[in-house]
């Protein structure tokens, strides 16, 4: 069974749980219609996507 020679420094575990964070969603606001939406998604309030309508969403 391997076994490692030395013990890893604390800067080795730290770089490597860096990558393991969690990443804070982009919200921009929609071209179309203002309300917030994320980033590369299809607006959730007008179903618009890069300047064409992708959804039809319905009014409440």
């Amino acid at each position: 069974m391997a076994v490692p020679k030395r013990k890893k420094s604390k800067s080795k575990i730290r770089t490597r749980r860096a990558l393991k964070k969690a990443k804070v969603m982009t919200i921009k606001p929609c071209p179309q219609c203002g309300a917030s939406q994320q980033s590369h998604r299809v607006c959730p309030s007008c179903g618009y996507y890069r300047g064409r309508q992708v959804l039809t969403v319905q009014a409440d």
